[in-house]
């Protein structure tokens, strides 16, 4: 609610007003056949304010028939709320302690995905709603009713008003980039030459159309379910696998080409079938046995050499090693669409440790997410801790002092309470000069009516479908100004109306969002901009350590029977968790880099690319370490390992840039190391693991350097 472009103001008023005209629509229905039709005034507060909650103040991403499934889930959460609201209200000791669970644990719930985020505020509404005066628990009949009523209407309207146009899912778009692999590595096969750059090009593109900023909120795979997480992992190998194929040298023409071609064509295979199941849901199955024998047979020759005396040159090796790799990630690919459609019930054979999330029921996956984030570095924990005490203050000012209409003051205190300091100051400025604008225009309407009900009764639906369509589009200011003078409408049609109810409106807003101002100040005030940095940087130093660990398991000849074996991969996988968080974070907040702070300069910093060096080093990090072992001769073992110190160190450089803790300087690291920038003396006889090995440190090394030099102004 930070007001829109002017390039984009007819768009989002026509966007903002189909939306309005729903949330009018039956919210005014709701209302007027409970308060007139059947007088029943305490159902038709609760039928009005449920849509308001769940339509007006919450935000849940997708279309209407998306949304609508997602609120007729939510009824029995409704009910819960509501009940609790009305019976712990009776006791402000009561109310308060449950305003500080219910309000944790709602805000928490952002964990769950963009559409369980959405939905929070609404639902705080819906407990902070009986929480006030009047204590009635024998009305609790008539509020569920009302609540009942406003979800049946509101997923009516959301489902079959006003129709919206979906966007292509995140299947689809995987299917669509599935297709491009499959372009690139028959290209691959057939030629025998590196891709053009067209190509690469329309790679690029479709690896860019899965990145989340580039799909919309609702079709991101962010949820905790095992579908979602492996929608999520099919993203990030198709990504992968496209990266590979465009930097995949041309095919040798030497002994082991037919080989090599035969790895190509059945990644080509797969990639058609993999786009088939996420459309369809057909069987990869063959297609993937395919690819496992092709690969075999490849990874047999580069180990064993053709014929006893051969000795395969190192371009060749390379060329091998980065072959293998491609058909790794079409693989992981093909298991992850079929796990992703067809559930616990896939039909592909998943390979051990990778998918570890495939057998584990539901609840654990969610409280794994959630054990993930219940930590002072998680953006969503200090978000939900902020706003919970924020709240539960309002709700004990409101109690001990008797504030009147102080489901206001909490109202102003949910709506305005922002992630930092500066956003939170801003925001209750013009909030309270809007505040003021509609309290006075409320003080006129109230005084000119007078008390005429059927005048407010006709000027209620109208104010409604204004304020709900100008407000998202103009900004806060405005918003909270049109909805000072849509409470007091509703609220002259429930009681006597006086002039006084604007004056009350006032100083709740004021007094509710003070308190947000406040534990904005002392709750996290830089929000996750700070959080950033310190996550990227202390996945970076997790990333180096695993390196490290991994080189040194490679040279020792050792291996690893699943991922979790890995040295350190369960420390970095949650730093990966946390990082992504804080990004997505940084991503929501109007003023992301805003003030201050020590670290590299954002528009240096590729965030992106953090986050892909550190699923990079996990991934990497599992497959050379698969059994069965290899040992490494002396002068391989000694150069392995080497490259993995140098590797390690420059992770730790970039990590120090990062952080805003540390003393390094602020200017982005030299990356240069003449080891590394020309590395072309391969021991002699060194296996195909050793190649690999190169192969994998020398594409996190792409990584790091795109961090710290990524396009100015990209995030």
């Amino acid at each position: 609610m930070w007001g829109v472009p002017a390039a984009r103001l007819p768009t989002a008023y026509a966007a903002s007003g189909r939306r309005a005209l729903r949330v009018t629509l039956v919210a005014a229905a709701g209302f007027y056949a409970f308060r007139y039709g059947l007088d029943r005034p305490v159902a038709a507060t609760y039928a009005l304010f449920t849509v308001v909650a769940l339509g007006g103040l919450s935000r849940i991403p997708g279309t209407g028939r998306q949304r609508a499934a997602f609120i007729a889930r939510l009824l029995p959460v409704c009910w819960v709320l509501v009940v609790l609201g009305t019976c712990l209200s009776v006791r402000t000791w009561s109310a308060v302690l449950g305003m500080l669970v219910v309000g944790f644990t709602l805000a928490f719930s952002a964990v769950g995905g963009p559409r369980p985020a959405g939905a929070a505020p609404g639902l705080q509404l819906l407990y902070i709603l009986p929480s006030f005066p009047p204590y009635d628990p024998g009305s609790l009949g008539d509020r569920l009713l009302g609540t009942t009523t406003g979800v049946a209407l509101f997923v009516a309207a959301e489902a079959l008003l006003l129709p919206e146009p979906a966007p292509p899912s995140y299947r689809e778009r995987a299917a669509r980039a599935a297709l491009v692999a499959e372009r690139c590595a028959a290209r691959l096969a057939a030629a025998r030459t590196a891709l053009t750059g067209t190509d690469i090009r329309a790679a690029q593109e479709a690896s860019q159309a899965l990145r989340p900023l580039s799909v919309p909120e609702a079709e991101r795979p962010a949820g905790p379910g095992v579908r979602e997480r492996a929608l999520s992992h099919t993203g990030l190998a198709i990504r992968t696998l496209l990266g590979r194929l465009a930097r995949l040298p041309a095919v040798r023409d030497d002994a082991t080409a037919p080989d090599v071609t035969a790895v190509l064509r059945a990644v080509a295979r797969l990639a058609t079938a993999t786009a088939g199941c996420l459309r369809t849901g057909t069987s990869a199955v063959a297609p993937r046995e395919e690819l496992l024998t092709a690969r075999a047979r490849l990874s047999a020759v580069s180990a064993g050499h053709p014929s006893p005396g051969a000795c395969l040159p190192p371009d060749v090796l390379r060329c091998h090693a980065a072959v293998l790799e491609v058909a790794d990630a079409a693989l992981a690919m093909g298991a992850a669409a079929g796990l992703a459609v067809g559930g616990r019930h896939a039909a592909v054979p998943l390979p051990p440790g990778r998918f570890w999330y495939a057998t584990t029921p539901a609840p654990l996956l969610w409280w794994h997410r959630a054990c993930g984030h219940a930590g002072r570095r998680s953006v969503f924990f200090q978000n939900a801790v902020r706003m919970a005490l924020a709240l539960t203050a309002v709700r004990l000012v409101a109690g001990v002092d008797t504030l009147p209409h102080g489901f206001w003051a909490m109202l102003a205190t949910l709506t305005l309470t922002r992630t930092t300091l500066g956003e939170t100051w801003s925001t209750i400025r013009l909030a309270l000069a809007g505040t003021l604008a509609g309290a006075l225009l409320s003080a006129g309407v109230l005084i000119l009516v007078g008390s005429d009900t059927a005048v407010y009764a006709v000027l209620l639906p109208v104010w409604m479908l204004c304020a709900f369509t100008v407000g998202p589009v103009r900004g806060v200011g405005w918003a909270q100004g049109m909805f000072t003078v849509l409470v007091a409408l509703v609220f002259a049609q429930l009681a006597q109306p006086t002039w006084r109810l604007a004056e009350v409106r006032m100083l709740d807003v004021l007094i509710g969002s003070a308190i947000g101002a406040v534990f904005g100040v002392l709750a996290w005030p830089r929000g996750a901009h700070d959080e950033l940095h310190r996550a990227a940087a202390d996945l970076l130093r997790r990333a180096a350590e695993t390196v490290v660990a991994t080189s040194a398991s490679v040279t020792a000849g050792a291996a690893a029977a699943t991922p979790s074996g890995v040295p350190g991969h369960r420390s970095l996988q949650r730093a990966v968790v946390l990082a992504e968080s804080a990004y997505a974070q940084v991503q929501s907040e109007p003023t992301p880099f805003g003030g201050g702070g020590r670290g590299a300069d954002p528009r240096t910093v590729d965030w992106q690319a953090t986050l892909i060096a550190g699923h990079h080093t996990l991934w990497g990090s599992a497959r050379l370490l698969e059994p069965p072992p290899t040992a490494l001769s002396p002068e391989a073992a000694e150069s392995a390992g080497t490259l993995g110190e140098r590797v390690a160190g420059r992770m730790l450089l970039v990590s120090a840039a990062l952080d805003p803790a540390d003393d390094a300087p602020d200017a982005p690291p030299s990356l240069t190391d003449p080891v590394l920038a020309g590395f072309t003396a391969e021991p002699p006889g060194a296996p195909r693991r050793y190649y690999a090995t190169v192969a994998w440190l020398s594409a996190l090394m792409t990584d790091l350097t795109r961090i710290t030099h990524g396009p100015p102004g990209k995030t």
